[in-house]
């Protein structure tokens, strides 16, 4: 049985993408030379590999069974191609990186745009979403993730800030009908906004201050989840609905045009930032390694010998 790999990549590609159109998006190749390299290689094998609707497509159980074993290895077929990128003068390729949408709003604008004019010849491919993922075998070369959140046996380098704040923060009209609370305990008083990850529990609010650390549940009017809906809940703050807690990062804007005022900056916790992490056990393809170095944090300069100051008749007549 001859198989070619082109074939094989373009089954995994529309099956991750659940459509050709979104695979075609994703690939830079055309729908119908997807579905006609999907039809070559189903006529190969002799089993459907996707059920198809006008809606939507789903892999069979034959399908899926396939995907399993393809994920890794074409991943692996791909760094080992990548290895002939070294003699390139400059990295090209694609990079595909899985972020939280915190990363993709306060993170990545900050580093994207200026690795971009760097490496013209790669193409960066980010999807933002707050759910765990298993990133090699989803298809992407690393993620962002926070410390709690990295998976094991990763490669994890700094990126962004490398201390971040959760800030408290209301609209200046709420405060003034309501009180601005002295003690995070006094939030149980008031209406606040919380958020919550898909399918997890929603978090505590926790404040910090001199030793002191306080965990609240308090409740309100409104819940989101956490990263993707989270301007709803910033707006609904400026409306006067009630308290937030997000990153600083997310709320200072809205400092600055005083649309939301600070609320127990005193108490604010703060937590190590972000980092990107991949995987030790492959080889690194260039764009990733191009990638790397260039979020990675330069080595702190040598000290340098302090100038001796002239003085004596050199100096004065």
């Amino acid at each position: 049985m001859k198989t070619q790999l082109g074939d094989l990549d373009a089954f995994v590609t529309v099956a991750r993408a659940r459509g050709f159109r979104d695979a075609a998006r994703a690939s830079g190749k055309s729908a119908s030379g997807l579905s006609e390299a999907v039809r070559r290689l189903e006529a190969a094998l002799g089993v459907r590999l996707f059920y198809r609707t006008t809606r939507s497509v789903a892999p069979t159980e034959a399908g899926r069974r396939l995907l399993e074993r393809l994920g890794c290895a074409l991943t692996e077929v791909e760094s080992a191609l990548d290895v002939v990128n070294g003699f390139r003068a400059t990295p090209a390729g694609t990079l595909r990186l899985n972020v939280p949408v915190s990363a993709a709003r306060l993170v990545l604008p900050g580093i994207v745009p200026r690795f971009l004019a760097a490496y013209p010849e790669i193409r960066l491919e980010v999807v933002a979403e707050d759910s765990l993922v298993d990133v090699l075998a989803a298809g992407f070369d690393a993620g962002i993730r926070y410390d709690e959140r990295l998976q094991q046996d990763m490669i994890a380098v700094p990126i962004g800030p490398r201390t971040q704040r959760f800030a408290v923060a209301a609209a200046p009209a709420y405060l003034d009908r309501h009180g601005r609370p002295g003690h995070p305990r006094e939030l149980l008083e008031h209406a606040c906004l919380r958020g919550r990850f898909t399918g997890r529990a929603m978090p505590p609010w926790e404040f910090e201050r001199d030793g002191e650390v306080v965990s609240i549940d308090p409740t309100g009017p409104l819940v989101v989840s956490l990263g993707t809906a989270t301007e709803l809940a910033v707006a609904a703050a400026i409306a006067g609905t009630g308290i937030i807690s997000s990153f600083e990062d997310w709320l200072q804007p809205h400092f600055e045009s005083r649309a939301l005022e600070p609320v127990l900056e005193p108490w604010w916790q703060s937590f190590s930032g972000p980092f990107l992490y991949y995987s030790g056990r492959r080889l690194v393809p260039a764009p990733l390694r191009a990638f790397i170095d260039f979020v990675r944090p330069a080595p702190p300069a040598a000290p340098r010998a302090a100038k001796r100051r002239r003085t004596g008749a050199f100096t004065h007549r």
